[in-house]
């Protein structure tokens, strides 16, 4: 019997939470981030949680390890963080998962940060965990990055006029009926900016909580330039096209494997 189905029986109110990993080529810090997620905490508060692990077709034991720990894996048709992100969004839905919070594999988030978030997360409303502030590594990003991060935030408030302090951030917390309303079509790393402009767009309500930020374990996937120019594309693109040109992954499914 599953610990929420036993927990209404006995007429506690639990929610369910659904912990959204994208993974490509993270077993050097998956483990880790797996046994720090505060599954404990979280039904304290209420919520009985889920981790799923999106997989971009790894060639190393990234599934393995998620596997082994008792995780749900999906894997990509191919790969891109904004596919596994929208797959694991659709999943979600499918569901019937009553939140959804998304981080990083690779030891940069901090998964107890998730806990003030889900206090604080209401009826139909986005949560986003801000990196740029005191509590960020000294070596968790380069000062390239750092400027960048707070220029693209900068260009996202400028265009579409909705509050963030970090459009480029990892860490997500969506209720299911926010959820719902996400209308996306990213197929790389410009896929939380493609976010933010869609609560913009459907004026979903949207608020900022700052998170420690240090830096990651692996082979960096993220290029300064390159996805830098590809994030203030979609910002422009979904301001001057509130909907997506193209709505669907591939002919129209997102397809996905699993191994339970």
């Amino acid at each position: 019997m599953r610990r929420h189905e036993k927990r209404k029986r006995q007429g506690i109110d639990v929610k369910r939470l659904m912990i959204l990993l994208p993974v490509l080529n993270e077993a050097e810090g998956l483990d880790v981030v797996l046994e720090q997620i505060p599954e404990d905490a979280l039904h304290e508060l209420g919520w009985d949680s889920e981790i799923v692990i999106v997989d971009g077709k790894s060639t190393d034991n990234s599934r393995q390890i998620g596997a082994e720990a008792g995780c749900k894996v999906l894997v990509q048709p191919s790969r891109g963080k904004g596919e596994a992100i929208r797959l694991g969004f659709d999943h979600a839905i499918k569901e019937q998962f009553d939140a959804l919070v998304m981080l990083d594999a690779d030891r940069t988030y901090n998964p107890q940060d998730m806990l003030e978030m889900i206090k604080q997360l209401k009826a139909g409303a986005v949560i986003v965990g801000n990196r740029l502030n005191s509590s960020m590594g000294s070596d968790a990003m380069s000062p390239l990055n750092w400027i960048g991060n707070h220029v693209l935030t900068w260009s996202a408030v400028l265009l579409h006029g909705l509050e963030i302090h970090d459009v480029c951030s990892g860490y997500w917390l969506f209720d299911r009926q926010a959820l719902l309303r996400m209308n996306l079509n990213s197929m790389d790393f410009e896929i939380e900016a493609e976010m933010y402009a869609q609560c913009a767009i459907s004026e979903i309500p949207l608020s900022n909580i700052p998170v420690s930020y240090g830096a990651r374990v692996g082979e960096a996937k993220l290029g300064s330039l390159r996805d830098g120019t590809s994030i203030l594309r979609k910002l422009l693109v979904r301001k001057l096209f509130p909907l997506p040109v193209e709505e669907e992954l591939g002919q129209g499914k997102l397809a996905f494997e699993s191994n339970d």
